[in-house]
């Protein structure tokens, strides 16, 4: 697939998803309950934002490249720290 031109809230809410998402994979963590309602919050958002209308995103590819651009954003900021 070509680069997209992703907005930056969307890919910054896949960031944050990506981040909520493995902090529940830690299991006894106390605030279950909030990470869980954080996720559903940032996946209604991710899911309902105005870029999938587009053409370019209602390609299907669309979403599997917001994951994999969101990843490696947040790779390369892990790196820098």
């Amino acid at each position: 697939m070509e680069p997209t031109a992703f907005p930056q809230d969307l890919v910054q809410a896949q960031r944050d998803w990506i981040r909520t998402y493995e902090a529940l994979a830690h299991p006894g963590l106390p605030r279950n309950t909030v990470l869980r309602r954080r996720l559903l919050e940032l996946s209604t958002q991710i899911w309902w934002h105005p870029f999938f209308t587009t053409s370019t995103g209602r390609a299907p590819a669309s979403r599997l490249e917001l994951r994999r651009l969101a990843r490696e954003r947040g790779q390369r900021t892990a790196r820098a720290s």
